[in-house]
């Protein structure tokens, strides 16, 4: 295997994208969109099967940003604008570790992990950022019946940099919703060109407004594939990936690039944007498989071998761990980082993954656990709004047999309990030890 130079890192993270809506998943076409790009992408390195995430796009990013489970973080679900949200600052990002080991650090796209000075991205290790402080719904506030500016903030498309207070650009509506995506890949071309140029690594985050809703194509897209704005969406999802894809291929540094295509959450439940998760059930905020497992590629040449499908279970946190090691950077030894080096696994160097399971809560429930080609569900909600609650004996499922989690086995299997009531009590321990920070809970110097 060859020796690559301090490797850049281009990190696209879709939003609501279900396992089942590409190409190489058993999408595309017949979603009503191809997505070629993408799908050549998938061909050129590593795809994941059972890549995992939190249940809804807060706690992934959270997750992601700080390695941490967000019952830890306090990240446990979207809130209102105006109130305590997102990361505190004593979480110590992706970005503070890799800006640490002399990269350049940009984030263009949604942020949703604090919308107060102190918290935006400039202040949390990005040198720049463009983008939403929160979330895609909001570009439908002012075009809402009986929306009050006094009352509800009017929603922003701001800008910062880092070691300067973060500003207001545009207001975010229906109209800038459509033509966002396409600056969010303008900002990061001319990021990636200018830092390549000056000869200094580059860590570039891109969360696309796609596919969340209101899902609405730019107009260079819209009609394109007669199938509905939605699948027009993700025909210039894919498209605003080829740029990127382009764009490395044009600077020659596609052997010194690693580049990472995942999704933050499982798709949409509400109709006329409601997505696909394939043979999963489900959707995100959820439990379920649906809600869990979405799509992740991975291109490094001569580090990622081409052409690799694996069915190993991955968890978001990992990304932490696993960029951390790629950039030479050590994880902050004063707390519980839950993600694990993957490095090892992504470079096929070993077949399997380095974690066999994970812990699933939403909100500060403990839902679900899976482990091996087992879940075991403490509460059961199978669609939005429509559970059972608490379980009064755990439901247990094989995934590989049952794949829709139709068929309860946990009678037959009751030895499967004690590895994963083992991992509670390991949690559950490390918690004690280390206590979860309160959701909500302000600054030390805003307190």
């Amino acid at each position: 295997m060859q020796e690559a130079k301090t490797p850049n890192i281009v990190l696209i993270v879709a939003d609501n994208l279900g396992w089942g809506e590409l190409g190489c998943y058993g999408g595309g076409a017949l979603r009503g969109a191809a997505t070629p790009n993408i799908d050549k992408l998938a061909g050129e390195g590593l795809l994941l099967h059972n890549f995992n995430v939190e249940s809804d796009c807060v706690p992934t990013r959270s997750a992601l940003m700080s390695g941490r489970h967000p019952i830890r973080t306090g990240c446990l679900q979207s809130v209102p604008p105006g109130l305590p949200q997102g990361l505190k600052r004593s979480e110590i990002t992706l970005a503070q570790l890799l800006s640490a080991r002399g990269y350049a650090t940009a984030h263009f796209g949604k942020w949703h992990l604090g919308d107060i000075p102190g918290r935006y991205p400039s202040d949390r290790g990005f040198d720049q950022w463009y983008g939403i402080p929160r979330t895609t719904d909001e570009s439908q506030f002012t075009s809402t019946l009986g929306y009050d500016p006094s009352v509800a903030d009017i929603p922003y498309i701001m800008r910062g940099v880092k070691g300067s207070p973060s500003e207001k650009v545009k207001v975010y509506d229906l109209d800038t919703r459509r033509t966002i995506d396409e600056e969010l890949v303008g900002h990061s071309l001319a990021f990636m060109r200018d830092r390549h140029e000056a000869g200094q690594p580059f860590f570039l985050y891109l969360p696309l407004t796609h596919l969340h809703f209101p899902t609405l194509p730019h107009k260079d897209f819209a009609g394109r594939t007669g199938a509905g704005d939605f699948a027009d969406s993700m025909a210039e999802m894919d498209h605003r990936v080829g740029q990127i894809c382009a764009a490395i291929d044009q600077l020659g540094v596609r052997q010194d690039t690693l580049l990472i295509f995942c999704s933050d959450n499982g798709p949409e439940f509400r109709a006329p944007y409601r997505g696909t998760a394939g043979p999963w059930r489900g959707t995100y905020h959820t439990a379920m498989e649906g809600s869990l497992r979405v799509p992740f590629i991975m291109r490094w040449p001569g580090r990622v071998p081409a052409g690799r499908n694996s069915n190993e279970v991955v968890h978001v946190t990992d990304l932490y761990a696993t960029l951390a090691a790629v950039a030479g950077a050590e994880l902050p030894q004063d707390r519980p980082i839950d993600g694990v080096d993957q490095l090892a696994f992504f470079t096929g160097q070993q077949e399997k993954s380095a974690r066999e399971g994970f812990l699933f809560y939403i909100k500060n429930e403990l839902r679900a656990v899976k482990w091996r080609d087992w879940k075991l569900h403490f509460y059961w909600e199978p669609e939005v709004n429509e559970g059972k609650g608490k379980l009064e004996s755990p439901y247990l499922f094989n995934l590989t047999r049952d794949p829709k989690e139709e068929t309860d086995v946990l009678v037959f299997n009751t030895w499967v309990l004690g590895p994963i009531l083992k991992m509670v009590q390991a949690f559950n321990a490390s918690c004690a030890r280390h206590p979860n920070t309160p959701p909500g809970e302000p600054d030390m110097d805003a307190a």
